[in-house]
């Protein structure tokens, strides 16, 4: 399974700032043989394993964290692929990606709208429809 770049970031960024008030963790986080691809792999697995559907934030970055500190944890194998990642953080976005989300916006109403009357003109062709349909008066 790919999880999300937002659950991704979540968790980077949290052990970042851990890293960032902490300079045993920081050592912790460079390790070789871990990666955040790896954590995130470790967190779904555990959580799956526990047959929960809910956790706390701190339940959560506590298992990345436990994951970077045990160097025995190895991770093996997949992700079940129904798996679903929600991350309840607001995410923030730059005045240039808001600008750019409502003029992909526009952009795609304008070509919906587009579609809608290039339909409409197919249907009502009065040729079109004029010949398609017999009349009484074609009769004599």
């Amino acid at each position: 399974m790919k999880t999300t770049d937002n659950f991704k970031n979540s968790i980077q960024n949290h052990l970042n700032q851990l890293a960032e008030k902490d300079p045993l963790f920081a050592e912790t986080l460079k390790k070789e043989n871990k990666n955040i691809d790896g954590c995130i792999t470790y967190i779904l697995q555990t959580v799956q394993k526990s047959g929960c559907n809910g956790f706390e934030d701190s339940e959560i970055f506590g298992m990345a964290v436990h994951y970077y500190d045990e160097d025995s944890i190895n991770v093996k194998g997949n992700i079940n692929s129904n798996t679903k990642v929600v991350v309840n953080h607001v995410v923030e976005l730059s005045e240039e990606e808001k600008a750019a989300a409502r003029q992909k916006a526009i952009d795609d109403v304008i070509a919906q709208e587009k579609e809608k009357m290039t339909k409409k003109r197919e249907v009502k062709n009065p040729v079109e429809t004029s010949k398609a349909k017999p009349s009484l008066f074609d009769m004599l």
